[in-house]
């Protein structure tokens, strides 16, 4: 009864002023504890931040961020922008740079551009604006204007999902990942290799995609047919209309590289709709190995992008950057070709 009366005393009307030390009376603990779960901090109890919570919410009480970014000369916020929330890698790694984030106290601002440069620049210059401490970023091209307009601002950022010299980023070799895939197919026995590449204007990663398989094909005597080869967004009706006009070219692939598992599962579905059997008559391979992979029918041949470890690096890189006011690092990460069922050795003519 003593504290139901003491936590009535304690409530303070919302929005009339209620300070950390009412939180603190109310929740039973000490202010620093309040202070700790209010930033985040990961050391706090279960059970304290429970009650810091349900102390919150019964008083109404409302950081004020604006004083505390002031003290700290921080806004405790990182800013992200992806060209699509809805590829399941880029939502990976998102998901594992705001995991590392909150556990350091920040928050992180989710943006997405469509992949046009342009939109990009607009949705940084927002993040900008709001007082960001640091800025994930996908692949090396821009808007010209953009890396200017980060430096203006001494915001420390980060690239990821490729490699750019002199640039800070977090990524693989896609020059090197889309060789090592077409020169598994080679291995097999195919010279007859189409591309459904993804769009490569402004993107550099499904550029060098592109560069890498056709570096390979080159190296072992093989050219890419003109009419084995098209670019289309990263879609899974993108990849069956592109792999409808492989088959139909006047002489087909054995063997087609899609630029990622989207246009893969398209280009699988696809095949399979036009009564050819896969591997048997055409293999297919993907790239990024996402969930589904492994789980199609047969599973699908593709690169292992570690999206989760992109995420996880690119925080540590960002934090690190803000805390010790270094430039990041560039830390290249491995990648695996995924063997699986739908790439085999082509089939003997009868």
């Amino acid at each position: 009864m003593e504290d139901i009366i003491r936590r009535r005393k304690t409530r303070v009307r919302a929005g009339s002023g209620v300070s950390l030390d009412n939180v603190a009376a109310y929740a039973q603990v000490s202010t620093a504890s309040v202070s700790r779960v209010l930033n985040g901090i990961a050391t706090v109890s279960a059970d304290v931040r429970s009650k810091v919570e349900q102390a919150c919410e019964a008083l109404g009480y409302v950081p004020n961020g604006a004083a505390r970014a002031l003290a700290a000369s921080r806004t405790m916020t990182i800013g992200a922008v992806v060209p699509t929330i809805e590829n399941v890698g880029f939502a990976t790694a998102v998901s594992a740079l705001q995991s590392s984030l909150k556990s350091a106290g920040y928050t992180l601002l989710l943006a997405s551009s469509n992949y046009e440069p342009s939109a990009e620049f607009n949705e940084v210059r927002l993040l900008l604006s709001r007082g960001i401490d640091g800025l994930m970023l996908v692949g090396g091209d821009h808007d010209p204007r953009l890396l200017p307009l980060i430096a203006q601002h001494g915001v420390p950022f980060v690239e990821t999902w490729s490699l750019t010299p002199g640039r800070p980023c977090v990524g693989v070799d896609n020059i090197a990942a889309a060789y090592a895939l077409a020169d598994h197919l080679v291995g097999l026995g195919h010279t007859q290799i189409g591309l459904i590449a993804g769009v490569t204007d402004g993107n550099d990663r499904a550029d060098a995609r592109k560069r890498g398989v056709l570096k390979c094909l080159a190296e072992h005597g093989l050219q890419l047919d003109a009419s084995w080869f098209t670019e289309r967004p990263y879609r899974v009706a993108d990849g069956r209309t592109a792999m409808r006009s492989l088959i139909g070219a006047p002489k087909r692939p054995t063997a087609v590289i899609c630029g990622n598992d989207q246009l893969a599962l398209g280009a699988l579905i696809e095949a399979q709709a036009q009564g050819l059997s896969v591997p048997r008559d055409i293999s297919i391979a993907g790239f990024n190995d996402l969930e589904f992979a492994a789980h199609t029918n047969p599973p699908l041949t593709t690169v292992k992008i570690p999206a989760e470890d992109i995420g996880a690096e690119a925080a540590k890189l960002l934090l690190r950057s803000i805390d010790e006011k270094t430039v990041p690092a560039s830390i290249e990460l491995p990648y695996t070709i995924m063997q699986r069922g739908s790439t085999a050795s082509p089939q003997a003519p009868e």
